[in-house]
């Protein structure tokens, strides 16, 4: 196969048939050598156009209300006062580094998810 930048979902299938032909190939060996650079080539098309988007940090907690029934009143211990967690929900005021190391390490929300 002609290594080249993929730039089709066509040209991606072609690539990812030819990695499975390729599949097991000795490190160092020419097959070898093809198989890395394909899936080189593989993962950047799939992270150019399937990118994931980045979290926003009110969704974030937002879903983890809902998924463990929280009320505003449960993230005043790690927001501040309820005005100071409605303005953070309603995205008037964005989360400090004090507020965001409280989330983490009391309701185990990953940083990347709070951080934007």
């Amino acid at each position: 196969m002609k290594l080249k930048p993929i730039k089709s979902d066509r040209e991606l299938n072609r690539a990812l048939k030819r990695i499975d032909e390729l599949w097991g190939a000795k490190s160092g060996t020419p097959k070898g050598d093809e198989l890395d650079v394909l899936m080189l080539l593989v993962e950047r098309y799939e992270d150019e156009q399937f990118a994931i988007p980045t979290s926003d940090p009110v969704e974030a907690i937002k879903f983890l209300m809902e998924q463990n029934s929280l009320s505003r009143k449960d993230l005043e211990p790690y927001i501040g006062a309820s005005g100071r967690v409605s303005e953070v929900l309603s995205r008037k005021r964005t989360l400090t580094l004090a507020m965001i190391k409280k989330l983490h390490a009391g309701l185990k929300i990953p940083y990347e998810s709070l951080i934007h």
